[in-house]
């Protein structure tokens, strides 16, 4: 695996239509090429045969194919950040059982892709510098919606806000992931309403008698 920094990065950022045409059928061609023959298997020549462009106008696009999945884990987490922005934007439901089974969705939603492509994603996905970023900037958005979500809903009784998104958004993101692109299918609104299940008891349980305080809702 190309571990240079450059090598990562695409060569060429499309300037008109047809050109990012021809980057999009590369981007889905390596999708498919990735999830049947698996990331060692999953060469250039195959790529481009899928996407049926030259193997010498796919290099113009991308250095190498650890550039194309670099690629395909930035447009994954792009949709997820949308998603969570459109989300944002609307009036959250009276229920706080329907915000929790929201986020949920949204987390599945985004990863319909094949789960053996999801698979390469976790196992090969080279860690460049502009990834992991990328990475911490989404999971930072998705707290900070979570945590306003939780200090303001009055059935919410969890008093650390702050540390209960960061489980919130981790717990969702990581069952998703892992149970989805797991060997074996999952049913998955069984695995939607049991997440819900879980994570409201744990947002709107009763304080436990004794419980030590901590930085409680609206503190600063």
């Amino acid at each position: 695996m190309t571990s240079g920094r450059r090598g990562l990065r695409p060569r060429k950022q499309p300037r008109q239509a047809r050109a990012e045409l021809t980057r999009q059928r590369i981007l889905t061609a390596a999708a498919h090429v990735f999830a049947e023959y698996g990331y060692a298997a999953g060469t250039t020549n195959r790529i481009a045969e899928r996407a049926r462009v030259s193997i010498g106008s796919l290099y113009q696009y991308y250095p190498n194919k650890d550039a194309i999945l670099v690629e395909l884990i930035a447009r994954h987490l792009h949709a997820g950040a949308e998603a969570v922005s459109g989300r944002r934007d609307e009036e959250p439901p009276e229920s706080f059982e329907e915000i929790i089974r929201g986020l949920v969705r949204l987390a599945i939603d985004n990863h319909h892709d094949d789960p053996r492509l999801l698979r390469v994603m976790a196992e090969y996905g080279p860690r460049s510098p502009e990834l992991l970023t990328k990475v911490a900037g989404y999971e930072r958005e998705r707290i900070a919606y979570t945590r306003e979500l939780l200090e303001r809903h009055p059935e919410v009784t969890v008093e650390d806000t702050d540390v209960a998104a960061r489980l919130i958004v981790t717990t969702v993101e990581f069952a998703v992931h892992q149970l989805i692109a797991a060997p074996g299918s999952i049913d998955t609104t069984r695995l939607e309403n049991e997440l819900v299940a879980m994570l409201v008891r744990y947002v709107t349980a009763p304080p436990a008698a004794g419980a030590a305080e901590g930085p409680g809702r609206g503190d600063a």
